[in-house]
């Protein structure tokens, strides 16, 4: 006869499960705010700027904002209360810690391996993946949780 889970473990992989999906969510929105950042850049480089850098500043922060907006209501509890400015601050300083720490991963595994700048787009994925891992902890223990911690 197969074990029936202790209401404990029950609990444990139901709470798995919750956070699977919610980390599932983000990388969504994570997705919608790369699309929002590569519109926005050849956008403003057609319309507004030569400037890649006055263009990738612009896509950056409206991906930043369009990715907090969603991350409010589709990934994280928006009701909560508490300051939009603050908590968009906060958020603002965690994507800036993810992008750099995406950039930093990207440069130093080229200049440690650097046949890897034959085929960046290893050195791409890490960084990108360790920026998506900042971002997530930095929204979760830091953005959306200090609402809570408010109430």
């Amino acid at each position: 006869m197969p074990r029936q889970p202790s209401g404990r473990s029950g609990v444990v992989a139901s709470s798995r499960r919750w956070a699977y999906r919610r980390f599932a969510r983000f990388i969504a929105v994570g997705g919608v705010g790369f699309v929002i950042d590569a519109g926005v850049l050849l956008l403003a480089l057609r319309y507004f700027t030569p400037s890649l850098y006055v263009a990738r500043a612009l896509s950056f922060t409206a991906a930043v904002i369009a990715t907090w907006l969603l991350n409010r209501m589709f990934v994280f509890d928006a009701d909560a209360g508490g300051s939009m400015v603050a908590e968009y601050g906060r958020y603002f300083v965690t994507q800036v810690a993810g992008a750099l720490t995406n950039l930093g991963v990207f440069v130093a595994l080229i200049e440690i391996v650097p046949r890897l700048g034959a085929t960046p787009i290893v050195p791409l994925a890490a960084g990108a993946a360790l920026g998506a891992a900042v971002n997530y902890a930095g929204a979760t223990l830091w953005v959306f949780n200090a609402r809570r911690a408010h109430r």
